[in-house]
């Protein structure tokens, strides 16, 4: 069918930094005892260099450009979606933060792929221009500590949560969403889905996206990202009939493995500057990657990069049967009663 554009002005809010600071004093001096899950070994990271075909879908389909003030949105003969994302951008009161210089609506009809690691027809960044993208949260302190750095920078990100940490931590995920940032998903459990049997690896994305969605409290992006990029012909077809994009990458910050901050930021500036653009992966998950983000940003705005936010055109359906298991997951926990002080500990002498 035709479709016509339709401009819409978005409106901006205001971000500040001055909570970085507290959220850094926070994670630099916390001796609080840990009382949740740890992370899995299972979470290993990185990056493959791999090449996929190409989608037949025409490139116009599936990106339309949005101007700083402007949102694009397309008006089409047949009657609207059931759900349109709509998002004001916020403007910023630091006049010497980095910002957001652009934001790219997708159209994710078909299920399109980015980064131009596996996926070649979508390249939508000019030179200089990056996504910032983190994968494997929400997580306590570390995801905060990251969103206060973006904060202070008046910068939007693209967040692709595991469902069982969303389910551990959804307060931090809603702090993800309050902040304005697109938020995606990353399986349920971070296994790598080449290794498992079609049903199997169709069971890890749509739980995991059920389990995004029902802890945000808020329909999420249509966008996934496979675990260590394992994708397979098989789940390639299957997010095309979903019609979710697949995100790579462009630059692997390699964080899974460096533990150093500073070097953490040189690597990473390194490669940037060989590519000239790109999507940036990184894990919210890890404290070196927190601690990093004021520098990193602090970089990119020295050597005159622009971030560029991304957002899809349409919000994310999760299937019912999905949501049935992620709330019979979650319900024993929470129905689970702590008993009475009294009950638990007791002077004695």
């Amino acid at each position: 069918m035709r479709r016509f554009p339709v401009l819409i002005v978005a409106a901006v809010a205001v971000a500040s930094g001055s909570v970085f600071a507290v959220a850094v004093k926070h994670f630099l001096g916390s001796t609080a005892v840990e009382t949740t899950p740890t992370a899995k070994p299972e979470l290993i990271t990185g990056s493959i260099d791999a090449r996929w075909p190409k989608p037949g879908a025409e490139r116009h389909t599936a990106i339309a450009e949005v101007a700083p003030e402007v949102a694009v949105l397309e008006a089409e003969a047949a009657p609207e979606p059931k759900k349109r994302v709509v998002v004001a951008k916020p403007a910023c009161n630091n006049p010497n933060a980095l910002g957001v210089s652009r934001t790219v609506q997708i159209d994710t009809m078909g299920g399109p792929g980015f980064g131009t690691s596996q996926y070649r027809d979508y390249d939508f960044l000019q030179p200089g221009e990056v996504v910032l993208t983190f994968d494997d949260g929400p997580w306590p302190v570390t995801t905060p500590t990251v969103l206060a750095a973006l904060k202070a920078e008046c910068l939007r990100a693209t967040f692709f949560s595991i469902g069982k940490h969303a389910t551990w931590h959804p307060e931090v995920l809603k702090q993800v969403i309050a902040a304005g940032h697109t938020v995606g998903s990353h399986t349920w459990s971070h296994q790598n889905l080449a290794h498992k049997s079609p049903q199997e690896a169709q069971d890890e994305i749509e739980k995991g996206m059920s389990a995004v969605a029902m802890m945000a409290g808020t329909p999420i992006a249509p966008f996934f990202r496979y675990p260590q990029l394992r994708q397979t012909g098989n789940l390639k077809a299957y997010l095309a009939q979903r019609n979710v994009a697949a995100f790579s990458i462009d630059i692997d910050s390699e964080d899974f493995k460096i533990k150093k901050p500073d070097v953490l930021v040189s690597l990473t500036m390194a490669k940037l500057k060989k590519k000239g653009k790109g999507i940036i992966l990184m894990h919210d998950l890890h404290k070196w990657t927190a601690l990093a983000m004021p520098e990193l940003l602090a970089q990119l705005k020295a050597n005159g990069y622009k971030v560029v936010h991304v957002r899809a055109k349409d919000t994310l359906d999760t299937l019912p049967e999905y949501d049935a298991m992620v709330a019979a997951a979650v319900q024993p926990a929470k129905s689970r009663k702590a008993r009475a002080i009294s009950a638990v500990m007791q002077t004695v002498d």
